[in-house]
């Protein structure tokens, strides 16, 4: 789960934070062989809005055309596996019927003139039974973060998930493989491996949540094997051209930690790095101390993406520092559809409404004006 960020009730517009031109921000750049009318990236974030058996809602078509303005769209989280899943109304990318109704979104962001990478999704430990037919949630080891999750009858505990075989990775592996072809034949521009925020990339990477002993634990290269391996088999169905990977370094959502988290993701994004992935997207708030994103960033040939409470000013302001080469916004793209026209005319913006963020249907999904 992607999580917007915390934001006012009101759905009425207000002052732009865009007070100068964002020149740079809104310029064309190229990503790979694709080129983007902008450096402006809506951010992959869960809206809980999916039907039975993780089938996209039709009104996503509608939602993300709404905001094909974006140079770069990047889906919610889909689950590449039943396996996978772990909130409830998400999308999956592992059914013929998801495939099917993957492509009619696809169609439709691209008739708008946008490009869409899908993000490919699997929980691990934060799934539970309810979503499992009764099976217990999968993890590198057997760790309980202690927290809760949204069942469709509400808030439950999670429980202590079983730590995988040796033997079962490769099939997880195939699993991510095997989504990364059903996006492409869904007409997807490319992939995001979803390494952050908690979920099963990121728990083999930390060693927080991995207390593994054989080639998969201890030692920070044998942590991100299983990332690694994951990387290669989606590269070998998009090519390292169509396929980002996303990192949360220094988030401690889900119950995540790392001892040395500078040393972990530095080597991570270094053996991305040589394999030539098109972006590394760093969730990365503006704030704070310690931030590893400056190495990460020297550290990384392709292009680097980072995301966490930037506005047009801040953005700009990366953008022309070197500190990035493209910005993710999460909310501001909730709330509104042609968000690169508003900062470009510096014109007020719509407010997101919370409380609809993970429920309803129309409602603050697909109903946020546009400018006349």
């Amino acid at each position: 789960m992607s999580t917007p960020a915390t934001a006012a009730r009101s759905n009425q517009a207000t002052q732009s934070d865009a007070s100068e031109p964002a020149k740079r921000l809104l310029s064309p750049y190229r990503l790979g062989d694709l080129t983007l009318a902008n450096r402006m990236v809506m951010a992959p974030m869960t809206r809980s809005r999916a039907l039975e058996h993780g089938v996209p809602n039709p009104l996503a078509a509608t939602y993300y055309a709404q905001r094909a303005g974006a140079g770069l769209i990047v889906t919610e989280g889909s689950q590449i596996s039943r396996q996978g899943a772990g909130y409830t109304r998400t999308p999956g990318i592992h059914s013929q019927a998801q495939i099917e109704a993957w492509r009619q979104i696809v169609d439709k962001v691209h008739a708008a003139g946008g490009k869409i990478f899908l993000q490919l999704w699997h929980v691990g430990r934060i799934s539970h039974p309810v979503f499992l037919d009764g099976e217990l949630p999968v993890a590198p080891s057997a760790i309980n973060d202690g927290g809760e999750v949204f069942t469709a009858s509400g808030m439950q505990k999670r429980v202590t998930p079983r730590a995988l075989e040796a033997r079962e990775i490769p099939g997880i592996v195939e699993d991510y493989r095997r989504a990364a072809a059903n996006a492409k034949a869904a007409g997807f521009d490319g992939v995001e491996l979803h390494g952050a925020n908690g979920y099963l990339l990121d728990q083999f990477t930390r060693d927080g949540t991995n207390k593994r002993t054989d080639q998969y634990g201890g030692s920070i290269e044998n942590r991100v094997r299983f990332p690694l391996e994951v990387t290669r088999a989606v590269i070998g169905v998009f090519g390292a051209q169509r396929v980002g990977y996303r990192i949360s370094p220094t988030s401690p959502f889900n119950g995540m930690s790392d001892s040395n988290p500078l040393a972990t993701f530095s080597h991570l994004t270094e053996r991305l790095s040589e394999l030539g992935i098109v972006y590394l997207h760093v969730v990365d708030p503006i704030t704070g101390e310690n931030r590893p994103s400056p190495v990460l960033r020297s550290k990384f040939n392709g292009t680097y993406i980072v995301n966490g409470g930037f506005d047009a000013i801040t953005a700009e302001a990366a953008l022309r520092a070197g500190n990035a080469d493209l910005v993710a916004f999460g909310a501001p793209f909730i709330a509104n559809p042609d968000l690169p026209k508003r900062y470009a005319l510096g014109a007020g913006l719509n407010v997101p409404d919370q409380p609809t963020f993970y429920q309803g249907e129309e409602k603050g999904y697909t109903d946020y004006p546009a400018l006349a």
